[in-house]
Parts: C-alpha cells; sequence; structure tokens
C-alpha cells in the first residue's frame, strides 16, 4: 500500500492564470517559495528556496502539460503533481497529489504533515492569486533554525 498526500481547492480565477502563478517564480515568491532557479518547464531542473528554511531543494524530472497539469519530483520516493481544471464559472479546481511512500509509521507521519502543507500551499496560492494577500510571509518563522 502507498500513501498519497493531497489536497483541493477551487480558486476564483482562470486556469490560465492559475497554472502562470505555478510555473512562474515571479509570482510563486510571493506565496510558497523564497527564490527558484528558473521557470518551471518540461525536462527542466530547477533549485527551490524557501523563506523558512536554508535548504536548497532540487526539482527534477518537470511535465508540463499547459493549463492542465504539473508534475515533479522533489523527493526520490515520492511524485508532486498538480491539476487544473476549469469549472463552468471559469474558476479553476487545483487538486495536489503526492504519492509514492511505502506505508509505515514514519511515512504515515510524512503524509498527515504533507497533506497539511500542500492545503496551505493551496490556501496561500488562493489567496495571493484572487486577493494579492501573502498570507505566508511570517507564518512560518517559529520554523526557522536558529
Amino acid at each position: 500500500m502507498e500513501l498519497i498526500a493531497k489536497a483541493t481547492i477551487q480558486i476564483q480565477k482562470p486556469i490560465e492564470d492559475v497554472f502562470e502563478g505555478i510555473v512562474n517564480p515571479q509570482k510563486m515568491t510571493n506565496y510558497f517559495i523564497s527564490e527558484s532557479s528558473g521557470r518551471m518547464e518540461t525536462g527542466k531542473e530547477l533549485i527551490w528556496k524557501f523563506p523558512e528554511f536554508d535548504d536548497e531543494v532540487p526539482i527534477k524530472d518537470i511535465q508540463i502539460e499547459m493549463n492542465r497539469s504539473i508534475s515533479y519530483v522533489w523527493d526520490p520516493e515520492t511524485v508532486v503533481k498538480i491539476e487544473m481544471e476549469t469549472q463552468p464559472d471559469k474558476s479553476t479546481v487545483v487538486k495536489v497529489i503526492e504519492d509514492g511512500k511505502t506505508y509505515n509509521e514514519k511515512n504515515l507521519k510524512w503524509a498527515i504533515g504533507n497533506t497539511e502543507g500542500w492545503a496551505n500551499f493551496l490556501a496561500c496560492m488562493k489567496a495571493y492569486l484572487e486577493y494579492g494577500i501573502q498570507l505566508r510571509k511570517g507564518a512560518f518563522e517559529f520554523m526557522r533554525k536558529n
């Protein structure tokens, strides 16, 4: 049995805006990462930095289906897939699924933590794309290593 972390939200923006909000680092730095070595594109490898951590996170195996899906690997055991679907009112449902961990106690904690993390990612993205609010700013300072 494999464990899956997943979260879904509806964003009141057209799918093109949501897609661009994910692949464009100038947008993503307003709600998720602090820095990226480039734009997300199929076949490209990137380095992401986060505001709360000193680590650099390699982003590999990027696969893009324009205005539909984005997938990548940042943990050798899992694949992150972000799927987008246009709704009749021109809003967009965004689903994040990260899977691949085998079932054990350590990975069960991972699944719970990453599900929480992806829900936060989606809420921060919604606030930024719909209202220009940066919910993440200062939200995780308590996690910084001193």
